[in-house]
Order: structure tokens, then C-alpha cells, then sequence
């Protein structure tokens, strides 16, 4: 192609089920297909051309954080083609951009084929539940699984505070309330003021996000959120160790007593595609116990054992017939 145009390719890249899509100066187009990187049958995309179509994307408010920054995150929504969420980045040999595709169609919890706890953590009405894994591992798609499953089967207020806003939903028997915030501190400071039953942060951040997230789930909120982190036991070491001295102990007894579950999840291959499989970490009290006197590698083994409860370690999730 020897025109450059950023809708034309999105849509080819569609056609070839891609999850990503990547623009990079003086590079073809790739983009991930089942986990791999693939090169596009395009044209080398020039620079100053690259550069042109991304920034049009951006408003001018958009333009000056990118500039000032030199990244930037937003949603970007083709009526005919999708919505995306994107990240446009500067990098050695220019301007370059990753456009991860956002299913417009939310899945069930049972087209996701995930474990049947997940319906009942649904149903909780406070604490905290944790999704994580990896970057790309499905945290997003989870966690909207989870809010509609909700909206469809209870009347709650629902907050999320994202960023950028990825999955869209309708009003069913819920109220949600989607905000798109650059930075977490200022809309938190107000949010257990605007009367939610349920909060979803797109990630814990920092202590300032621990705290606050940790306080809702003690305050008859149900709270959602992701970390980064590639097991349940490094999530609440994660966790913890974002505090130093009297306050790590205060947040272990907190974590301990509002945790409801850690769902940590990772793709693998099957059958030519993706499926994600996951480990699942349950607040029983002999957890919570353990949790409270730091004693947290012993908790792998009340998972391992904890199968009544709805936990599963990733070894035995990952057996796939």
C-alpha cells in the first residue's frame, strides 16, 4: 500500500483475528495473531506520515499531553470498524503506536468458559476482588464479564474509574457510571461520596489506590481491580510491600479481613487459539489467618486443597483436554 491509512489497516488487521495492532516508523505494520507477531503486507510506514495520521486522532488537549509527555493512552472508535485502545509513544526511530481491539461484544461468564465461582463472587456485596496476570493475559474482558454479569442480574450503582474507557455498557438492571481519568487521585478523593454499590479501578497504581480501594471494600463496597502480578501470592506481597513499617502491618490486617478473592489468569494455546486459564485464591479464614500473621507462602497449599471452595492453582486449571 503505498498511501498510508491507519482505518484501512485496522480493518485488514481485523480480518486476520489480530489482538494488536502495531505502527512503527520506517517498519511494515505487525500485528499479534494468537499470541505472535506477524508482519503485514504493507508498505514501510514513513515517519512524518505516521506522525500525521496518528496525531489527527488526538484532540488538542490530547496533542499538548503527548507532547509534553511523549506517550499517550485514549480509546479511539471507528464507527465501522471497532473500538481501540491505543497507546501512541515516541521511540529511537520516530513516532510509533499500538492499538490493542476492544470486543464490542461483552462475553458471558459462561461463553468465557471461566469457573463457576466466578458467578458467585459476582454476587458479593463488598470486598475486594483482584484479576490478574500479565499484560494481554484478558484482565479487561474478565473484569467487564463480571460487571455484566451484575448489570444484567441485580440493581446496583456501578462506578469504574478508567483509562482509557474500553468496554461500553448499556444500562440493564444496573446504573453505571463510567469515568475516564488520567490520574487516579483526584477522582478517588470523591468517590465513596457518589453513593456506588460497586467500584471498578482499572488498576492499582500506587498506595494512595491500596488505601482508598481497601477502604470502600471495608465500607460495604464491592471493589474490583488489576494488578500486574502472575500469581495470588505475589499479589498480596505486592500489595503489602507497597508500605513501609506500622503501616505494612495495618495493610495486611486490612487486606486480610476485606479480600475476597484473587483471580490470576494467563493465555495459553489450544487448538490454534488462546484460552485463558486461571488460578483462584478464596478468602476462607484459615487464608485470612495466614494472611494476618504474614505467614503468606502458606497459603499455596489451602489452595491446592481448597478445591470446595472454588480454588484452583494454575497447574491443575492449565490441564487442558
Amino acid at each position: 500500500m503505498s498511501n498510508l491509512n491507519i482505518d484501512s489497516i485496522l480493518a485488514f488487521s481485523l480480518t486476520q483475528n489480530a489482538s494488536d495492532v502495531h505502527f512503527s516508523s520506517n517498519e511494515v505494520p505487525y500485528i499479534r495473531q494468537y499470541g505472535q507477531l506477524h508482519r503485514l503486507p504493507f508498505d514501510v510506514l514513513v515517519p512524518f506520515k505516521l506522525k500525521s495520521e496518528l496525531l489527527n486522532l488526538l484532540n488538542e488537549s490530547q496533542r499538548n499531553v503527548f507532547e509534553q509527555v511523549g506517550q499517550i493512552d485514549f480509546a479511539y472508535q471507528h464507527p465501522e470498524i471497532g473500538r481501540f485502545r491505543v497507546n501512541i509513544f515516541y521511540q529511537r526511530r520516530g513516532i510509533s503506536a499500538v492499538f490493542r481491539v476492544i470486543n464490542q461484544h461483552i462475553p458471558t461468564l459462561q461463553e468465557l468458559a471461566v469457573p463457576d465461582i466466578f458467578a458467585k463472587l459476582a454476587e458479593k456485596e463488598q470486598g475486594i476482588i483482584l484479576v490478574t496476570g500479565a499484560t494481554g493475559s484478558g484482565k479487561s474482558t474478565t473484569l467487564a464479564s463480571l460487571i455484566q454479569h451484575i448489570n444484567m442480574t441485580a440493581a446496583k450503582h456501578i462506578i469504574t474509574l478508567e483509562d482509557p474507557i474500553e468496554f461500553i455498557y448499556q444500562n440493564e438492571l444496573s446504573l453505571i457510571q463510567q469515568r475516564e481519568v488520567s490520574t487516579f487521585s483526584s477522582a478517588l478523593h470523591g468517590l465513596l461520596r457518589q453513593d456506588p454499590d460497586i467500584i471498578l479501578l482499572g488498576e492499582l497504581r500506587d498506595r494512595e489506590t491500596v488505601q482508598v480501594a481497601l477502604t470502600a471494600a471495608e465500607t460495604g463496597h464491592l471493589v474490583l481491580a488489576t494488578l500486574h502480578t502472575n500469581s495470588a501470592i505475589q499479589t498480596i506481597n505486592r500489595i503489602i510491600d507497597l508500605f513501609d513499617g506500622h503501616l505494612r502491618d495495618f495493610i495486611r490486617l486490612q487486606l486480610a479481613s476485606s479480600l475476597e478473592a484473587i483471580i490470576c489468569q494467563k493465555l495459553v494455546r489450544h487448538d490454534k487459539k488462546q484460552k485463558a486459564v486461571y488460578e483462584v485464591l478464596i478468602n476462607t479464614p484459615a487464608v485470612s489467618n495466614l494472611i494476618s500473621e504474614g505467614k503468606i507462602k502458606q497459603i499455596y497449599s489451602l489452595m491446592q486443597t481448597g478445591q470446595q471452595y472454588g480454588m484452583q492453582v494454575m497447574r491443575e486449571s492449565s490441564c487442558l483436554s
